[in-house]
């Protein structure tokens, strides 16, 4: 697999997992944003990078 750059983040051809997560949608602004934090905190406290990912309508 061909490696995937995101930001300062590295995704496939034989890098460290990233855990890709977030609410499956926006209920606001603020439920976003604790989302974040907490999956942030978190993913840091492993060591593991994270990519926050979201929908804001899925009609």
């Amino acid at each position: 697999m061909k490696p995937v750059e995101i930001g300062d983040i590295v995704m496939g051809g034989g890098n460290p997992l990233v855990l890709v997560a977030g609410p499956c949608v926006i209920e606001s602004e603020q439920h976003l944003l604790d989302v974040g934090a907490a999956i942030k905190r978190m993913s840091r406290q492993q060591g593991v990078p994270f990519i926050l990912k979201s929908s804001f309508d899925k009609a």
